[in-house]
């Protein structure tokens, strides 16, 4: 599969990541993750995805959408106890115990890992980022749901705010499930969780940000984008798209 790069800045940035460095593998492979964190490493190249991203030691980075703290716990080693790491996660998702349990074990071993409670149009964003982290989770901003508790998000008034809580230079990083091309944002959320890419790069262009490329480490052949991520067919091998934005 080719990279995708937009102009000769791009192809620079991309050439100057291509291996990834020994700080993003020891960021991964270092002992002290839960056995089941460890176990989605496989799918996800977490090493790579890392390497890749333009987030350096010392970065103040937003996870949005954290989950139970995957990528969080690594990002925070990834940036050392100089960085911070902001884990935005809705209240509906905290009232899970294991979640909770989860969390509580993160910070005890990662400090300068923050969590911040709420969906991610309703809380307070840091400012002063270095880089904003999408695992997953972009289509979300166009999810809604009464049953989970999970608000509407104004995508185009939340990634305003995104634009000004980083720095200049600062990176926007979004890894998703490649979707339906022309399919409506928020009808395609709520039926498989996936999002048209081009959507992606249309709305952060929209926000101001420059397209700083597509990294094709996690796109994989034969995965369905009608189908619902959580298929049995499907879930952990969906085609996922790894775009990067920069704040001029």
């Amino acid at each position: 599969m080719k990279m995708r790069i937009v102009g000769l800045a791009g192809m620079a940035l991309l050439l100057m990541a291509a291996a990834p460095p020994a700080a993003a593998a020891d960021s991964v492979g270092a002992p002290g993750r839960p056995a089941e964190m460890v176990a989605l490493d496989a799918g996800r190249m977490p090493a790579a995805v890392l390497a890749q991203s333009l987030i350096r030691p010392g970065a103040r980075v937003m996870d949005v959408m954290a989950g139970q703290g995957y990528y969080t716990e690594l990002l925070a080693r990834h940036v050392g106890p100089k960085g911070r790491v902001f884990a935005v996660e809705p209240v509906s998702y905290m009232d899970d115990p294991k979640t909770a349990a989860a969390w509580a074990a993160l910070q005890k071993r990662q400090p300068n890992a923050e969590l911040i409670v709420g969906a991610p149009g309703e809380a307070k964003m840091p400012d002063g980022l270095d880089a904003a982290f999408f695992h997953l989770t972009y289509h979300d901003l166009y999810w809604q749901s009464a049953q989970y508790k999970y608000p509407r998000t104004e995508v185009d008034a939340y990634n305003a705010k995104l634009f000004a809580a980083l720095k200049p230079g600062g990176v926007v990083i979004i890894i998703d499930h490649y979707g339906l091309p022309g399919m409506d944002s928020r009808a395609q959320a709520d039926k498989t969780h996936r999002i048209d890419a081009e959507v992606v790069k249309a709305d952060l262009t929209r926000a101001g940000f420059r397209f700083a490329g597509s990294v094709p480490i996690l796109e994989v052949a034969g995965d369905d984008p009608a189908k619902l991520v959580f298929d049995p067919s499907v879930r952990g091998k969906t085609n996922r798209f790894y775009y990067r934005f920069v704040k001029p």
